[in-house]
């Protein structure tokens, strides 16, 4: 078992030739803080839950033990005896694929240090080039467009097909490896080829409004993330609001949400969850920020961690949640290695609001609905609850 207490690795999804991640909730027990009392906390649904979760894990195991026995491979039978499970964030990864997973909870990527958007016409362009990556070295410039990757066109991909490419499958395509990238810049056509390499990520951005609104974003909770939001916020104008940007944020690691949550409430409890039963519970570090005027923006892209934040937020009424309703990843997955060193992931429990509100499959309602104005409208709400802007 993995030796990290609680974090999201990505879902990987099979799409033609590429390798599609997306972050997904999970839980690795372990050290989370402050134990709720047993059994006369579990209800009847938690009981039964844990018991189909055990039973679950043990199908799974065995399926892969016989497999390994008979010569077989055991990933390919732990996938059949998941998908049989019923359990719709049953997954089963590659040694590979969960060492890249690892890596991008350490704010860490393979990849050539590009990202990319697809416009109307189903052409792809390049929106952003990290510095000091493989693709800037190369002279790839924003605004080029990427016509292929490694030969095969990129027209009409969906954006996640395209950065799969890119990577490449984790088993095949560590730092290092080539990849071919065709371009255009004008009249201008080029295939360049570039080495991927092992980046970092930038999770946490942070702007200044004209009015003085201090927005953060995160895009992932990875590894530092909670410090980093901790220092924007003590660096953020004492006189003026924050914007805490969800949106999109596909969760990471539960701990530094919470570590997030501790930037803005002065201890307390941030959410409870139960694996196989057992009920714990987080809490805050006191300390944080209880004044300052917040608003979280949250969209249909606001998963699992990012989703106890924002509930954690909203239920203890330290922020105006703006936005759409969110994903509605509530469930805690528990990973275990295969004999192959593969690694089976499988429900064993969920994670509710300090209100005791359940989010998977529901997720959290906003307190204001809000599209493309989200940020408009955030200010304007700041504006409401006492800051100057």
């Amino acid at each position: 078992m993995s030796g990290r207490d609680l974090f999201c690795p990505p879902r990987r999804i099979r799409r033609g030739a590429g390798l599609t991640l997306l972050f997904a909730g999970v839980l690795v027990a372990g050290a989370a803080t402050g134990s709720l009392p047993g059994p006369d906390r579990k209800s009847a649904a938690d009981r039964a839950g844990s018991a189909v979760a055990a039973g679950h894990h043990e199908q799974v195991a065995k399926a892969a033990a016989e497999a390994m026995a008979d010569g077989k491979s055991p990933m390919a039978a732990a996938e059949r005896a998941a998908s049989r499970s019923g359990d719709r964030w049953a997954a089963v990864y590659s040694q590979g694929d969960y060492q890249e997973f690892e890596q991008a909870l350490d704010g860490r990527y393979t990849g050539v240090g590009l990202w990319a958007r697809r416009e109307r016409d189903g052409r792809i362009e390049v929106t952003r080039v990290q510095s000091g990556s493989p693709a800037a070295a190369a002279g790839v410039r924003a605004g080029d467009r990427l016509r292929s990757v490694d030969g095969e066109r990129t027209d009409g991909l969906p954006v996640t097909d395209v950065v799969s490419l890119l990577r490449g499958d984790a088993d095949d395509a560590p730092a290092g490896t080539p990849v071919v990238l065709g371009l255009q810049r004008g009249a201008r056509t080029w295939d360049e080829t570039v080495r991927r390499a092992l980046l970092s990520t930038d999770s946490v951005t942070v702007h200044r409004l004209s009015d003085g609104t201090t927005v953060i974003r995160i895009s992932a909770f990875t590894k530092g993330v909670g410090d980093t939001v901790r220092a924007a916020v003590r660096d953020a104008p004492a006189s003026r609001g924050i914007v805490l940007d969800l949106r999109g944020n596909s969760g990471g690691l539960v701990v530094e949400a919470v570590g997030t949550a501790s930037a803005f409430l002065d201890g307390g409890l941030v959410a409870t969850y139960d694996v196989d039963g057992a009920q714990r519970a987080l809490h805050a570090e006191p300390g944080g920020d209880t004044a300052r005027p917040l608003v979280a923006l949250v969209d249909g892209g606001t998963m699992s961690a990012a989703e106890l934040l924002t509930g954690a937020l909203q239920d203890r009424g330290r922020a105006v949640v703006v936005g759409s309703r969110t994903f509605g990843k509530g469930s805690v997955q528990m990973p275990s290695r295969l004999p192959d060193g593969s690694v089976a992931e499988l429900t064993v429990g969920h994670y509710r609001t300090p209100s005791g509100r359940g989010v998977d499959g529901r997720g959290i309602t906003p307190d204001l609905d809000a599209g493309r104005d989200a940020l408009q409208r955030a200010r304007t709400v700041l504006g409401g609850l006492g800051d100057p802007s």
